[in-house]
């Protein structure tokens, strides 16, 4: 893994210095990935967890899933970058709150997603505006692998759990879900600093790698006067 992981920061460095130099110019696409992978002479995965190290940087733009996305306010927000900063670069700043960052046994969730082991990385943030209101609860479940072990005990670089999954050559390349509205209850109200019984989004997402396995699960809680889910169907590939 460590190979990997110096091959996609070489990856990203050199588009990076194409980027600044002019090469693609501003508004244009880079090179589809079967270009740069065999320009490249890598993997898909390889590949994506190089654009995610070009995202991260505000190189070039990303997209959070295929046929759906979620708008704060009006403004898409790209799951990729983490919705802290995506939030942020549009003004809007927003506070973190940790509620739980450890290694966790969910046998239930475990059969759920089809896996076998049944560790996983529970981590559970509440985001704020400035007065203290919660606009999201999100509670993200991660597999435990020979990489992500202990995570919890090193940290968060910049606290992006996207950033780590990378790290870890765990790069999504597909995602499902499903979302309904129901009412707080009194623990959710509690850490969101709202009323039980209050509405919110229920947003249940699934990201997969391109082997088809599960990178990570999360349950999100959105304010509906400010998050909106919108979905396009069509024979179009994503943007």
């Amino acid at each position: 893994m460590p190979g990997q992981v110096h091959k996609h920061h070489r990856i990203a460095r050199v588009l990076a210095d194409e980027i600044r130099a002019g090469v693609h110019a501003d508004g244009s696409r880079l090179p589809g990935e079967y270009t740069l992978t065999r320009r490249f002479g890598v993997s898909r995965t390889t590949l994506r967890q190089a654009l995610q190290v070009l995202g991260e940087e505000g190189l070039i733009s990303t997209h959070a899933g295929i046929g759906s996305f979620v708008t704060f306010d009006g403004t898409p927000l790209d799951n990729r970058l983490g919705w802290t900063r995506a939030l942020a670069e549009q003004g809007t700043e927003l506070t973190t709150e940790t509620l739980r960052f450890e290694e966790v046994t969910d046998q239930e969730l475990a059969a759920e997603l089809g896996l076998v082991s049944t560790a996983f990385i529970a981590l559970d943030r509440v985001r704020r505006l400035a007065g203290g209101q919660g606009v999201s609860l999100e509670h993200s479940r991660v597999p435990v692998t020979e990489e992500l072990a202990g995570l919890p005990e090193r940290g968060l670089d910049g606290g992006s759990l996207s950033r780590a999954l990378v790290a870890a050559g765990r790069v999504a390349d597909s995602g499902e879900g499903r979302v309904s509205v129901r009412g707080l209850d009194a623990e959710e109200a509690a850490a969101l600093h709202r009323s039980p019984g209050e509405p919110f989004l229920r947003l249940t997402q699934v990201y997969r790698a391109a082997d088809g396995s599960v990178v990570e699960q999360v349950t999100s809680l959105l304010d509906p006067a400010r998050f909106e889910l919108h979905v396009s169907s069509g024979r179009g590939g994503r943007p």
